[in-house]
């Protein structure tokens, strides 16, 4: 009788990756949120002011110069990915008028001792034909952090902050939503999948409810602060920060105008 050798089945790399994400997930690998709903620390003092005060900030951010072509996403590494016809890159995204979209305005100094309520409706960041939505979002400390896979194949979340606790947790399609919280204030905190390396988002955490992210022309609006002079930052994750002064007499809006210009 002749000897026949056994037949070895190879397991696809992304198959792999799926699996061991999915053990992760399952043994909550990296992630280090003791308790993810829990009240954010330094939160035991009652807050006393209110988010209605007659001041307003109005302003539109653009990219000085000429705008790089969109940067089409190549999804083919995973078939479960049904993304929209011609999808880019959100990386830069310039609008009509080099409006620039996804700079996340918020106030950095002015506002004194003023101590604001957490709100305790969340946010919501989902993940949508393979990416998040919002790319770029405003949370208060806090305030809950709602992220759901609304897509038909894994995820993973995984948010490496400076400042705060990071996490990293696999999440299979038709789970519940996942709930995390910040405890302290951070910009730019980076969001990833590992399983899609063009999946990325980012969240400005703040301390106060005076934050805005500028829309497709690149406009934005803050409302609700007392009458007084600020110091307004404008961050933008690849084209970097500025800073500008403004001040609200609660009569007209304060107004802010500003270009950013291309690191490369």
């Amino acid at each position: 009788m002749g000897y026949h050798r056994p037949m070895v089945t190879r397991v696809p790399r992304y198959s792999l990756v799926l699996i061991a994400l999915m053990a992760v997930s399952a043994c909550g690998g990296g992630d280090q949120t003791a308790d993810p709903t829990a009240p954010a620390a330094g939160q035991a003092q009652a807050p006393t002011d209110t988010a209605d005060g007659p001041g307003v900030i109005v302003g539109t951010i653009t990219f000085d110069g000429e705008p790089p072509a969109p940067r089409p996403l190549r999804m083919d590494s995973d078939p479960r990915c049904v993304a929209e016809p011609g999808a880019t890159s959100e990386v830069l995204v310039v609008g009509p008028g080099n409006g620039l979209q996804n700079v996340f305005v918020y106030v950095k100094d002015g506002l004194g001792d003023r101590r604001y309520p957490t709100p305790t409706e969340p946010v919501h960041l989902d993940q949508q034909g393979c990416r998040y939505v919002p790319h770029v979002f405003g949370v208060q400390v806090g305030q809950p952090v709602l992220i759901a896979n609304s897509d038909p194949t894994l995820h993973n979340v995984n948010a490496n902050p400076k400042d705060n606790r990071p996490f990293n947790f696999g999440q299979v399609p038709k789970t519940p939503a996942v709930t995390r919280v910040f405890d302290q204030q951070e910009i730019g905190v980076p969001f990833r999948c590992d399983v899609h390396s063009w999946m990325n988002a980012y969240a400005g955490v703040v301390t106060h409810p005076f934050f805005a992210v500028t829309k497709e022309d690149g406009t934005f609006e803050i409302k609700g602060l007392p009458a007084g002079t600020y110091t307004i930052e404008l961050w933008h994750e690849q084209l970097g920060t500025q800073t500008q002064s403004v001040t609200v007499d609660g009569q007209t809006p304060g107004r802010i105008s500003a270009a950013f210009k291309s690191t490369t």
